[in-house]
């Protein structure tokens, strides 16, 4: 709405208001035959609970779930299993079994494998089953061992010519291993291996017995990697980095780890893994059971040690067995240790399936506002982000989905809003929303879902004073409109991006970005045509329209060009004109769109010229009332006034003047001041006509406007000092202006406001000289005229006026108003009464 401005006196009072205001200030609170509407945002309430969809209208059968359980068992430990691109074809063929003779023995049956031990299916039980299998591990019997040769054992394993003292069976052996005797080396270790297994021990302790520097893991039995007998890795296994026979490092690793480097030592290389990963896998998988800090403890040193030893990624060769015994910990209840978990695991690069099950993770974890803290605490942010640009949805899309979701959660909460943005939050949204458009994903059923919850997450960091300029310098916008153009169907992705232009809309910057956006214009049309029924989507698009059209010419004109655009708003407003009081903000932001329009000069007169347009104007005046819908009246009235300005012959307004007028004398009567104020406006536009001024003096309508003079409101007297301009003009009104006397109430206004408004101070003048044309005799006494004069004279002083004002642009600004619009009309005045 329009500012107020304070009461100024003037120095024939001498009571000069002390404040000297700024020539902003005044800029603001010049009059102005048209005006631009404000008005307030739409409200958005905040979702009490953190949910996936909430009350989405998507198709409910298409989506993942919000609410699941997630145990360690869900998770697919890499090598658990031989990854074979190749599917097998089925074997027809189906041996019988042997068909005995009569002869034969009927006690003669097919051989059975032996059965399995009690003992071992309850130790073996459970989600680590399939990783090790009972009986796979072949065991070297002791009393054969001793008469193996030297050649068979170096050749079973080179490291058994090397092994030192070995501390971890010192308590099964009793004693240290000494280097002197391979064979020796070998019966030790078979008998603390057949301690091992008689006493329940993990297998995989066998991985850290051995120095690694030239084999993945020890076999025992020559079985092979992928099946046969052989010791497999658990995750403590395969720890050592790969080398190929010729000491190379494997070519598949993606980028040279420390020990590939130049010069780098075998020693080195096996050190930097047994010294400071393996321990502390060890210590982990041997602490399941310890503090939540402990583990949590644990992770972060182990994740420091991988990042410093350059493991970290897929081509960490122990990779299956860290992800391994941490898949295990994620049953521990501890949204702490589980979120240090998945930052390891993304740290990692788990894919397909496990990274499927950490985004759910992370999901699950940020539902809950009470873990916000953790993230905030944890460095998992830069890394949950990366899955953003680097995800494609036809292969990750359920992934991608529970990602955004709890990205969505979390920009909720305005402490985790900077860490997000820190974290370039928008610019791997920005990453995303270019892949999520391409050909080949915009029919995808997923792909609407994932922007549902991603646009969400803007809507949230839109907010956010330092979210605005990544905003426009990224060119959010375009990628913005180009979602709403490709997804128009899809309600909800529609309905968050028009929170975002609404939210951004309000400040200037952004404005101007999105103006400069092609085609967003008949783009925001559309969307509300196609969705007039969605009160929460076409109400933003209106308030950003609004906001667009009211300080830019250019918005206003191409709006308006828009092909069918005029019509599908007011479409709109022939909808929503009888619709219940909640869905009145839609009429609201509506017609202040149609305001701000009117003030274009190519624009005004075209709508001043529709039926249709002036129809429902004038209908919402008739069906409403001040006390129910205050701002939308006002915004009417408003309105009306704009297009009064155009007073064609083609003007529909004109046609229904009368109309119009009955209309403003009942806002006249309301207890708004708004709304009065508006009214009068109107009414100096349209009572340039000689009938609608016999109809508000038959009315009685010019007392209200004298009245006003009252008001020591600088806008609402000009405003009534335009009516009575007008009224005065007829010899009979002016009697009647007499008598309610209107010329000393205007004196004592210019004494009053004149001195701090020369616009007024002229439109007083300008009122005076009607009322006075029939002779100053009949309007005004000897003492009011003598009063009147001397007001004129001391205002007509310059040098008395340039001490009035600082020096500065308010001075120009101060004396240029005062020699336009006062000096010529208080001149003729002067000499008129003289």
């Amino acid at each position: 709405s329009i500012e107020r401005k304070q009461p100024f006196y003037s120095p024939m009072a001498q009571q000069r208001n002390p404040l000297i205001k700024t020539s902003a200030e005044i800029v603001n609170e010049a009059r102005r035959s048209l005006h631009v509407q404000a008005t307030q945002r739409p409200f958005t309430p905040v979702n009490a609970t953190r949910e996936l969809f909430g009350n989405s209208n998507g198709c409910a059968k298409s989506r993942p779930p919000s609410t699941f359980s997630l145990h360690a068992h869900h998770f697919d430990a890499p090598g658990s299993r031989p990854v074979s691109a190749v599917r097998l074809s089925r074997l027809e063929h189906k041996p019988a079994p042997p068909v005995l003779g009569r002869g034969e023995e009927q006690s003669r049956v097919v051989p059975r494998p032996p059965a399995e031990p009690r003992r071992a299916r309850e130790r073996w039980a459970g989600p680590r089953s399939r990783l090790r299998r009972p009986g796979s591990l072949t065991l070297l019997p002791v009393e054969r061992v001793s008469s193996l040769p030297p050649s068979s054992i170096t050749k079973l394993s080179p490291s058994f010519a090397t092994l030192g003292s070995n501390v971890f069976f010192a308590p099964v052996l009793g004693t240290h291993v000494s280097a002197s005797s391979p064979v020796c080396h070998l019966t030790l270790v078979t008998k603390a291996l057949s301690s091992i297994c008689k006493s329940g021990c993990n297998l995989k302790l066998c991985a850290f017995v051995f120095p690694c520097s030239n084999s993945r893991a020890m076999r025992l039995s020559g079985g092979s990697e992928d099946g046969g007998t052989e010791c497999r890795p658990g995750p403590g296994a395969g720890l050592c980095p790969p080398t190929l026979p010729g000491g190379s490092p494997s070519a598949q690793h993606s980028h040279k780890k420390v020990w590939e480097r130049p010069g780098a030592s075998e020693d080195a290389r096996s050190w930097l893994w047994n010294d400071a990963v393996a321990p502390l896998l060890l210590t982990l998988e041997s602490s399941a059971e310890a503090s939540v800090d402990r583990l949590c403890d644990l992770c972060d040193r182990l994740h420091g040690a991988l990042d410093e030893a350059d493991l970290l990624g897929r081509s960490c060769a122990g990779r299956s067995g860290i992800l391994g015994t941490l898949f295990r910990l994620i049953d521990l209840d501890s949204a702490r240790l589980q979120l240090r978990i998945a930052e390891l695991c993304l740290a990692l690069e788990v894919s397909g399936n496990n990274l499927l099950n950490i985004c759910k993770l992370i999901f699950q974890i940020s539902r809950s506002e009470s873990n916000d803290i953790f993230f905030q605490k944890n460095s998992i942010i830069e890394r949950f982000l990366s899955i953003l640009p680097n995800e494609d949805v036809s292969t990750s899309g359920e992934a991608l989905l529970y990602c955004v979701g709890a990205l969505k959660f979390l920009s909720g909460n305005g402490t985790m809003v900077p860490l997000l943005l820190h974290g370039s939050c928008v610019a791997a949204s920005q990453k995303l929303i270019q892949r999520l458009c391409t050909a080949e994903n915009r029919s995808a059923t997923m792909t609407g879902l994932v922007l549902v919850q991603l646009t969400a997450a803007l809507r949230n960091l839109s907010d956010h004073a330092d979210a605005r300029p990544l905003f426009i310098s990224s060119g959010m916008f375009s990628d913005l409109c180009l979602v709403l153009r490709l997804c128009s169907h899809h309600q909800d992705v529609c309905t968050n991006i028009s929170r975002i232009c609404s939210k951004l809309s309000s400040y200037s910057e952004c404005r101007q970005a999105l103006a400069d956006t092609p085609d967003c214009f008949p783009l925001f049309v559309e969307v509300m045509s196609k969705h007039w029924q969605k009160q929460d989507l076409v109400v933003r698009f209106l308030f950003t329209l609004g906001n667009l059209t009211a300080d830019a010419e250019d918005a206003r004109r191409r709006l308006f060009e828009c092909e069918g655009g005029v019509g599908a708003l007011l479409r709109l407003y022939k909808r929503y004109q009888r619709r219940g009081k909640e869905d009145e903000d839609v009429l609201v932001k509506l017609v202040r769109v149609l305001a701000n329009m009117c003030t274009h000069p190519a624009v005004g007169p075209a709508l001043a010229a529709s039926e249709a347009c002036v129809e429902l104007l004038l209908e919402t005046l008739a069906l409403r009332s001040v006390q129910e819908s205050e701002e939308l009246l006002v915004n009417v009235a408003a309105t009306i006034n704009n297009l009064s300005f155009y007073q064609a012959e083609s003007s529909a307004l004109g046609r229904s003047g009368l109309a119009a007028v009955q209309l403003m004398m009942k806002l006249l009567l309301s207890t708004s001041m708004d709304a009065v104020l508006e009214a009068a406006r109107v009414l100096g536009n349209l009572s340039r006509s000689e009938d609608v001024r016999s109809v508000i003096v038959q009315n009685k309508a010019h007392r209200i406007v004298v009245a006003l003079l009252d008001s020591k409101s600088c806008e609402m007297c000009y405003s009534a000092c335009g009516v009575l301009t007008n009224l005065a003009l007829d010899p009979p009104t002016r009697v009647e202006l007499s008598q309610e006397e209107a010329a000393a109430k205007l004196v004592d206004c210019l004494k009053d406001l004149g001195a701090g408004d020369w616009q007024l101070a002229g439109q007083a003048c300008q009122a005076l000289w009607n009322l006075l044309s029939s002779g100053p005799e009949e309007v005004l006494g000897e003492q009011e005229r003598e009063s009147l004069l001397q007001i004129l004279t001391t205002f007509l002083d310059q040098e008395a006026v340039l001490g009035w004002v600082e020096h500065g642009d308010r001075r120009d600004f101060h004396m240029a108003s005062w020699e336009v619009d006062f000096l010529p009309v208080a001149q003729k005045l002067v000499t008129f009464l003289q």
